[in-house]
């Protein structure tokens, strides 16, 4: 039987890791070949680390980086952050990399996806969407970190790329982002019937049963988060941490009742 995926996300800004709110202000919480040696030991189900700098600035993809990342990492490993190109995509996979993650560079070309799709195969593409709630309902797609909206209808975006070969999507709530008082809810509702393919809902994760109202109402549906997994307490201090076996436990037996 297919379980949910409970899935950290981590991102990278000054090839440090850091916590976003709303993604602004950076919050700095430790190096990135560290986390993953925790994770490893936590035994996480799949990790997805973002480089936020590398398509804002223009820059290639961190190889020196992602080689490092993909020999610690003993779970999947998703990465994206500055591939434009099939070529690129292909590098990083050989490096170890099991999915490649685009967000900005798909949103602006989306034969992108179908290319990258053919260079490593569509289980391996995912595609990042950012968006935040429109005004009077619905929700607008943003690129280069939340910087830029798109004038693309989301509903219709998820369509498309689902007939050029994308392998995975996740959907990221730039209003629910660090917050920590639990999922865009409205937002998984609104668009979970288009989706044919696996889905992995991110943003607003402040607690387990956070986690747990989303695969009572969804099902088998990848579920990640980024402060829940770094912070811990009121004061969020940092402090890397993942689901007990109990806690999973617990949220897989809620798909059945």
């Amino acid at each position: 039987m297919l379980k949910p995926r409970i899935i950290p996300c981590l991102l990278i800004h000054n090839k440090g890791l850091v916590k976003t709110v709303k993604f602004n202000d950076p919050k700095y919480v430790g190096d990135p070949i560290n986390v993953v040696r925790i994770f490893n030991e936590k035994e996480v189900d799949e990790l997805i680390v973002l480089d936020i700098d590398a398509s804002v600035k223009n820059e290639e993809p961190n190889y020196t980086l992602i080689e490092k990342l993909a020999t610690e990492c003993r779970m999947p490993l998703c990465y994206g952050g500055g591939i434009k190109n099939a070529s690129q995509a292909q590098k990083i996979f050989n490096l170890g990399v099991e999915k490649i993650a685009i967000s900005s560079s798909a949103i602006l070309d989306i034969n992108l996806i179908k290319e990258i799709s053919k260079e490593v195969g569509a289980q391996s593409v995912v595609v990042i969407i950012d968006v935040k709630k429109k005004l009077f309902g619905g929700y607008d797609i943003y690129i280069y970190n939340g910087k830029k909206k798109v004038k693309k209808d989301l509903k219709n975006f998820i369509l498309e790329i689902q007939e050029l070969g994308v392998g995975e999507i996740v959907l990221n709530s730039i209003d629910n982002d660090g917050v920590m008082k639990g999922y865009d809810i409205d937002l998984i509702s609104s668009i979970k019937s288009l989706i044919n393919v696996p889905m992995t809902i991110l943003g607003g994760a402040g607690t387990i049963d956070d986690i747990k109202e989303v695969v009572n109402k969804f099902g088998i549906i990848g579920v990640s988060a980024g402060s829940l997994f770094v912070f811990k307490g009121k004061y969020k201090a940092v402090l890397i941490n993942y689901i007990s076996k109990l806690d999973k436990v617990k949220i897989f037996d809620s798909i059945s009742k």
